[in-house]
């Protein structure tokens, strides 16, 4: 396969926080593990080391990896930034760097999802779960422009609705769901992004 179509699948960016271990086990419960895409879950922890490349796995059969630096990015699995760390894509491949804002609220889910829109030539699904403030909501607009497909966690199934609702402010969330709406919005477009495209017609020579 050549460098260009290793990055040719759908990514899912699921982007939480507070409260997002709830919407991310509700969400991979809910995925089957073969709709050819990658799951990454950017969960922004700024100090505590995240455990959930250890709790995730009960709850799909898809592998789930912890992201080290270089990793390369294949379908059908789920991936874990580690804390600490903004997260980059490049040559399909992960890039980690240190965070770049050590203090207040992190922005990794923005880092990462921009990091996208620049580096992935595949489908980009941005997910904006339960969390404080409004991390991922600056990227989104990207995310659109790429032809990119936005979705926001209803706030009514988010234990802290902050992050949706800031996402949603935005103006360019495409779906507002609950986490089991939002697999089947995910299978959805997986399904439709599987299918052969039409090839261009030829334009034929004549008069009108």
């Amino acid at each position: 396969m050549n460098a260009k179509a290793d990055s040719e699948f759908p990514i899912v960016c699921v982007g939480g926080s507070a409260g997002g271990l709830d919407a991310y086990i509700r969400l991979l419960r809910n995925l089957p593990a073969d709709m050819g895409v990658a799951i990454i879950v950017v969960n922004h922890l700024r100090v505590v080391s995240t455990s959930l490349h250890e709790i995730l796995p009960r709850y799909t059969k898809m592998p789930v990896d912890l992201i080290t630096e270089g990793l390369t990015l294949l379908p059908d699995r789920v991936y874990i930034i580690p804390s600490q760390r903004d997260l980059h894509v490049a040559k399909g491949k992960f890039r980690l760097e240190p965070i770049s804002k050590p203090r207040g609220w992190p922005d990794v889910i923005t880092v990462f999802l921009s990091s996208l829109t620049r580096h992935w030539e595949g489908r980009i699904i941005a997910v904006i779960v339960s969390g404080y403030d409004g991390d991922g909501a600056a990227a989104l607009r990207g995310i659109r422009d790429a032809g990119g497909v936005v979705i926001a966690q209803r706030s009514d199934t988010a234990k802290h609705p902050d992050m949706p609702e800031s996402a949603i402010e935005s103006g360019y969330v495409d779906f507002v769901l609950s986490p089991e709406g939002i697999a089947r919005e995910i299978q959805r477009i997986a399904s439709a992004d599987r299918l052969p495209r039409p090839k261009p017609r030829a334009i034929q020579s004549g008069s009108i």
